[in-house]
């Protein structure tokens, strides 16, 4: 069993992976499409998380974890609980290609177009100003952000529009970049 971080996962899977390595999915991009009302975000003050949102010709790079053997019943339902919280993603098995070659197919959390958390169309100035003034359960919304923008860099994978985010965000913060 495989699963395919492109956020959060990437950095916090929750789980002891038997393998990890770099993936691309075709098809999908990593977007700042879904309204956060649990984790990075409230009902009444809702933060932004990243989903795959579906494009034509798109492609989004991320870490592929194979489970270990005997250990995916109980991996999947961490997933479900973690990932399903509010339903606004859809749980996926989708064709990944692996840094290395191999072809698999992987477990991915995909928004869900007909959702009322989804949110599209953004400009990166909306995303940053929701960004900068959100939190939830665990913690802010600008430390999702920086968490992950920095672990895309760390695997060789940076994002020129979370690069800008980020960076906005401190500003709006007052915050020196680091």
């Amino acid at each position: 069993m495989w699963v395919f971080g492109y956020g959060s996962l990437m950095w916090d899977p929750g789980f002891q992976p038997a393998e990890r390595i770099g993936a691309r999915l075709s098809g999908w991009h990593r977007s700042f499409c879904m309204r956060s009302i649990h984790y990075r975000g409230t009902p009444e003050r809702p933060g932004l998380v990243l989903a795959l949102d579906e494009a034509s010709g798109a492609s989004c790079a991320g870490v592929a974890f194979r489970v270990t053997e005997g250990q995916e019943a109980e991996v999947h339902a961490y997933l479900k609980a973690r990932e399903l919280i509010s339903d606004a993603y859809l749980e996926r098995v989708l064709p990944i290609v692996l840094n290395d070659g191999r072809a698999v197919e992987a477990i991915s959390y995909v928004i869900d177009h007909d959702h009322p958390q989804y949110v599209a169309g953004l400009s990166l100035r909306e995303q940053a100003d929701i960004i900068a003034g959100a939190a939830g359960l665990t913690g802010t919304n600008a430390d999702y952000l920086w968490n992950t923008t920095r672990h895309l860099a760390d695997e060789g994978l940076a994002d020129s529009e979370l690069e800008w985010l980020a960076a906005e965000v401190r500003a709006l913060k007052g915050m020196v970049a680091k």
